[in-house]
């Protein structure tokens, strides 16, 4: 079913990779976007509003910005975990180094942000949703490496 979302997005992030700067920052980017993935998140995203507004593009910049914040998170997930793979290809630290993948995965979190400022759909509320969920992407993550030492893990609500 969602398969034609999928497309959608990946023919997106085709158009958006080929876009980027010639910068060879840029490169770690270009190249977590064409390792592929499943683009759930970002294929719900359009399913979600073509059920709504039968127009599943008016969310492209969404579903687009979705899709990339995914990937900034992997980029430091493997970078903190030491995780030698992503997609079955060699992970960004290891391809080029940690410095390279910090700075792309910072790039891209700048680009998501840059992409979500321009959709014609933007108000202050989304924008602060998305925000409040990178908030949450990151304390999660500091958990994740606190649980790593401890014995014991409690549940927190947020």
């Amino acid at each position: 079913m969602l398969i034609r979302y999928k497309d959608i997005i990946d023919k997106e992030l085709d158009v958006f990779s080929k876009k980027l700067p010639s910068i060879s920052i840029y490169d770690p980017i270009k190249y977590i976007i064409n390792n592929g993935g499943k683009r759930f998140r970002s294929s719900l995203t359009l399913f979600s509003t073509d059920l709504f507004s039968n127009n599943p593009l008016l969310s492209i910049n969404e579903a687009l910005a979705i899709e990339l914040f995914h990937n900034f998170t992997l980029i430091h997930d493997d970078i903190m975990d030491q995780a030698p793979l992503r997609r079955n290809q060699p992970s960004i630290h290891k391809k080029w180094n940690s410095n390279i993948a910090i700075l792309s995965g910072d790039l891209l979190y700048a680009v998501v942000n840059s992409i979500l400022s321009k959709s014609p759909s933007q108000s202050v509320e989304t924008n602060m949703l998305f925000q409040k969920t990178a908030i949450q992407v990151c304390e999660g993550q500091s958990l994740d490496m606190e649980f790593e030492k401890s014995e014991s893990v409690t549940i927190l609500i947020i």
